[in-house]
């Protein structure tokens, strides 16, 4: 497995791969990677001949006082699990090989990115849409793997494709858990004992609107309220929203008669968390 560094070597790598008569796959990520992401790339690994993962810390999707400068890297690790889920190629740029010094374009996107993680971070996606053109155009994989934790990023993501006529298909793929239920994130390492335990709020209070969706409810402010409550019951717990969605416009919905996307993120202590299940009417 290689580790490359820049841009042309890449693509003169994907020019060999592709006069072979090769596919190849695509498993976005901003590294630090665990089960999750590994879930991503055997999936990819199955699908396509050749598999790159982008392993790049994107400053453009990082807002002023967020986490940028302390996100955890570990390239050694990052290499180790690639080669063990059968990775062909890690692209790990420096941020000066992705934007130039005089960097002024990017790719925006209205609607789907106004509400959830976009009301709070409301460069965010802008950001990640910029990176993921940008890996699409240098790698111009056959399929990009994204996890279903993201469900906002995910959305985005198959709008953009579809908007801007992008070749490829973009596959979404299962939320992996801890045994306790904690959705696997990198941010998860930020988190002391007490605050990886005050955690799992976010799955038990999600498993609440699951049920009671199972259940037959159908009015969307009953499910919201009840998974809000039982978050605020968890001291260390700041809600930043709870929020059921049309699963493919992100728009809010009351009456649930279509597939509903049930999404949440919570502050604990000062890490910010997410985690979503969609319901299928």
């Amino acid at each position: 497995m290689q580790i490359v560094n820049n841009i042309e070597e890449l693509r003169s790598i994907i020019k060999w791969w592709r006069g072979e008569g090769h596919s190849v796959g695509l498993v976005p990520t901003m590294g630090y990677l665990h089960e999750g992401h590994k879930s991503l790339i055997v999936r990819a690994v199955s699908e396509n001949d050749r598999v790159v993962v982008s392993d790049f810390v994107n400053p453009t999707q990082f807002g002023v006082n967020e986490d940028l400068s302390s996100y955890p890297r570990d390239i050694e690790r990052d290499a180790a699990l690639c080669e063990e889920a059968g990775a062909d190629l890690i692209f790990h740029p420096e941020p000066e090989e992705m934007y130039s010094s005089d960097h002024c374009t990017f790719v925006d996107m209205d609607k789907l990115t106004k509400g959830l993680c976009g009301k709070t971070r409301p460069t965010h996606f802008r950001g990640v849409c910029t990176v993921v053109s940008k890996l699409f155009h240098i790698v111009t994989p056959d399929r990009a793997y994204f996890g279903e934790k993201d469900a906002q990023q995910l959305a985005v993501i198959r709008r953009m494709v579809r908007d801007l006529n992008f070749n490829l298909e973009i596959v979404g793929c299962p939320i992996v858990r801890e045994p306790d239920g904690l959705a696997m994130s990198s941010r998860n390492t930020y988190l002391n004992p007490a605050e990886r335990k005050a955690a799992l709020i976010l799955s038990k209070s999600l498993s609440v609107g699951k049920e009671m969706l199972e259940s037959g409810e159908r009015n969307g402010r009953k499910v919201r309220e009840a998974i809000l409550r039982n978050m605020k019951a968890e001291p260390l717990a700041k809600v930043d929203y709870v929020e059921l969605v049309d699963a493919e416009t992100l728009e809010p919905v009351n009456k649930i008669n279509a597939p509903v996307l049930t999404a949440v993120a919570v502050y604990i202590g000062k890490t910010r968390l997410i985690d979503n299940f969609t319901y299928l009417v």
